[in-house]
């Protein structure tokens, strides 16, 4: 029973650090770098794209993030009815991935 409980819990934390290691923020300085060397859009942009897909919302949260190699803008907003949204927006092009009501 014991090594069944170890196994489970070392497949957890196996799990947990994996899980790490595919998605992580960035810190300021590197997403300025990431700009400045054109590997990424400016927030300007990403904020533009919201809004002109939820027009008259309030922006909440932007995060970059890097996950499996591809960075990834989320942002968190509500529109002018109140209703939460979550976009993903591809951080190399600015492009819509996912638009959906968050929950």
């Amino acid at each position: 029973m014991k090594t069944l409980v170890a196994l489970f819990v070392a497949l957890i934390l196996f799990g947990l650090t994996s899980n790490l290691a595919h998605t992580r923020d960035l810190r300021s300085d590197e997403v300025r770098k990431l700009i400045d060397a054109g590997t990424i859009v400016p927030i300007e942009k990403i904020e533009a794209v919201a809004m002109a897909r939820h027009p008259g919302a309030k922006i909440i949260e932007i995060e970059l993030k890097k996950r499996y190699g591809i960075y990834l803008y989320r942002v968190e907003l509500t529109d002018a009815q109140g209703v939460e949204w979550e976009l993903e927006l591809d951080a190399a092009d600015g492009l819509l991935r996912k638009d959906h009501q968050d929950t």
